[in-house]
């Protein structure tokens, strides 16, 4: 069944990438705010990014957080590909090769980790922490971001996204998986705490893809999410991490390549939908019959 859930990850996050893509482009232009509701494009891809989410969610269902998650993240490839078009040009040099370094790195990274599919179990107390951790890093951002511009504060704002889209994967990871054909098991408060987070974590993506630097934004948020998510799976879920030592070396290497990736992509400039204002020229001042007699 792990095979299931990775192919309807794949096909989700495939969804996701076109969704973001869409959406950055409207958040440019018209900035994070509630007039995005008012625009076709950005709620085309809101649609999309939805369906896609919720594939992700069904994939959860069938396989662990390690797993599924690292699987979102070759959507980077396409993604900013993707925002390239969106802009009428070819994506830069720059943009493919940081893409790639992202997934491969990240994608190698994921799959140092071992993938045992086991039950979720979630106390009520450790669920609640984890949220309050959650809570303190988007704060933390948000406040870092304020006093920050360019690529700098569009990372910082898709690292609060990043933790509270993971925070919506884990959630879902222990309702689905934890129900085991007993639907009852949905009348809980994790059921509801996951479209809460789904709402908080549009908001913060949005806020991140307004700034205009679509690459670092969502190469952010691709390496944030997956990491938060393994780190609960390992915390919280009981879900197994590598514990040989030859997986050292090999993961400090995948580490170096995402690191790198994401500061090649933090280097581009940021896409604009709408061309600066060309500035006007002045008016020519009026030749006075003084000056003409000069």
């Amino acid at each position: 069944m792990t095979w299931v859930g990775l192919i309807i990850a794949l096909a989700g996050a495939l969804g996701y990438a076109l969704g973001a893509a869409l959406q950055q482009y409207e958040a440019v232009a018209a900035g994070a705010s509630l007039k995005l509701a008012r625009r076709p494009r950005w709620l085309i891809g809101g649609a999309i990014g939805l369906t896609g989410a919720c594939l992700h969610a069904v994939a959860l269902s069938f396989a662990p957080l390690v797993a599924v998650q690292p699987i979102s993240v070759a959507t980077l490839v396409f993604a900013v590909p993707l925002a390239a078009f969106m802009y009428g040009r070819k994506p830069y040099r720059a943009e493919i090769f940081g893409s790639i370094a992202v997934a491969v790195g990240l994608l190698w990274l994921m799959l140092l980790v071992p993938h045992h599919n086991v039950t979720p179990r979630l106390s009520d107390g450790a669920a609640l922490v984890f949220l309050a951790v959650i809570g303190v890093i988007v704060l933390v951002t948000q406040l870092l971001a304020a006093r920050v511009h360019g690529p700098n504060k569009a990372l910082l704002l898709s690292v609060g996204a990043g933790v509270v889209t993971a925070s919506v994967s884990t959630f879902v990871r222990v309702v689905g998986g934890g129900m085991q054909g007993d639907w009852g098991r949905l009348a809980h408060w994790f059921t509801l705490a996951v479209p809460v987070l789904l709402v908080c974590a549009v908001v913060l993506l949005q806020r991140s893809y307004a700034v205009g630097y679509f690459g670092i934004a969502y190469a952010g948020v691709q390496v944030i999410d997956p990491i938060t998510s393994v780190l609960a799976g390992v915390i919280l879920l009981g879900e197994p991490l590598p514990t040989n030592p030859s997986t050292a070396i090999p993961a400090i290497l995948a580490g170096a390549l995402t690191i790198g990736g994401t500061i090649t992509l933090g280097r581009l400039a940021p896409d604009h939908s709408r061309p600066a204002p060309a500035q006007s020229q002045p008016a020519p001042e009026p030749v006075s019959a003084t000056s003409q007699a000069n």
